[in-house]
C-alpha cells in the first residue's frame, strides 16, 4: 500500500509537466494516468512499475499538437494502441533482445536530453527568480533522495518551492495558466476531427511514433523490474495491454503513455 501511494505522489509532478510539453490540459494526463494504472495493473503481472504519461511520448505528441490542434490527439493515439496490439500478438517483442545494449544506451539518453531542451523555454525567462527557482529545484531533487527516502524528491521540491512563491508574493506563471484543473469524473472524448484521409495522413506519422516509443520506454522499464524482481515477464502481453490501455486512456482522456518504473521497484 505504501508503494502505491509512493507511486502516486511520484507521477503528479511528472506527469503535470509533461502535459505542459505536449501542449495539453493538466487534467487530460492526470485522467490518462489513472486510465492507465488501472488497465495495465489489470491487464499484465508485471510487478514494480507504474504507468504514466511519459516525457517521451509527450515529445512525440507535442509537435503534432502544436500544429494541428488537440482534436488529432484521440484517433492518433487509439491508431497507435491498435499499432502496439497487433505488435505484442504478432510476438515482435521478443525481438528487442537482438538491440545492442548500446543502442539501449544511446536512446534512452537521447530522450532525455530531448526532453530537458524542451523545458527550456517554459523556464528561460528575464525575470532571475524564474531561472533561480529552477536551479534550486533541481539541486533539491538531486539532493533530497540523500536525505529522506520516504517522500519522492519532485514532490518535495514542488511542494516546497509552491508554499515559497505563495508565501512570498512572487507573481509567476503557473499550472493553472496551462489548462483547468477542476475536479468531477472524466466523460468519454468526443471526436472533434473527421475521419478521412486528410486526417489519416496527419496521425500516421505521430501515431507510429507514439506506438514505437512507448513500447520502447516500456519494454526496457519491464527488463529493468526483470532484473530488479528476478521474474521473468511476458513481453507480448506487455506490449498487447499497453495498446489496449492507450485505447481506453484516449476514449476518456485523449493521451497516449508509458510504462516507467515506480519508486517500488527502484
Amino acid at each position: 500500500m505504501l508503494a502505491g501511494v509512493l507511486t502516486a505522489l511520484a507521477l503528479i509532478p511528472e506527469v503535470i509537466s509533461f502535459s505542459v510539453i505536449a501542449g495539453v490540459d493538466p487534467q487530460v494526463s492526470l485522467i490518462a494516468s489513472v486510465v492507465l494504472c488501472l488497465a495495465m495493473s489489470s491487464l499484465r503481472r508485471t510487478p514494480g512499475d507504474g504507468h504514466r504519461r511519459a516525457g517521451s511520448v509527450a515529445l512525440v505528441i507535442g509537435r503534432m499538437v502544436h500544429q494541428h490542434g488537440v482534436g488529432y490527439i484521440l484517433p492518433a493515439v487509439i491508431l497507435a494502441g491498435i499499432i502496439q496490439i497487433l505488435f505484442g500478438l504478432c510476438g515482435m517483442a521478443r525481438l528487442m533482445r537482438f538491440i545492442p545494449p548500446a543502442v539501449m544506451t544511446g536512446f534512452v539518453n537521447a530522450l532525455g536530453i530531448l526532453i530537458f531542451f524542451a523545458q527550456v523555454p517554459h523556464f528561460w525567462s528575464r525575470q532571475p527568480l524564474i531561472v533561480g527557482l529552477f536551479v534550486l529545484t533541481l539541486l533539491i531533487v538531486l539532493w533530497a533522495p540523500r536525505v529522506i527516502k520516504a517522500i519522492p524528491a519532485p514532490l518535495i521540491a514542488i511542494v516546497a518551492l509552491t508554499l515559497y512563491t505563495a508565501t512570498a508574493g512572487q507573481q509567476l506563471p503557473t499550472v493553472g495558466d496551462e489548462g483547468s484543473m477542476s475536479g468531477g469524473l472524466p466523460g468519454f472524448t468526443a471526436l472533434t476531427v473527421p475521419l478521412n484521409l486528410t486526417t489519416l495522413q496527419i496521425i500516421w506519422p505521430c501515431a507510429l511514433s507514439i506506438a514505437f516509443v512507448g513500447l520502447m520506454e516500456s519494454l526496457l522499464t519491464a527488463k529493468l523490474v526483470d532484473d530488479l524482481t528476478h521474474t521473468p515477464s511476458n513481453k507480448s502481453r506487455e506490449s498487447a495491454g499497453l495498446g489496449i490501455a492507450n485505447i481506453l486512456a484516449a476514449a476518456m482522456a485523449a493521451s497516449p503513455a508509458a510504462m516507467a518504473a515506480s519508486p517500488a521497484a527502484r
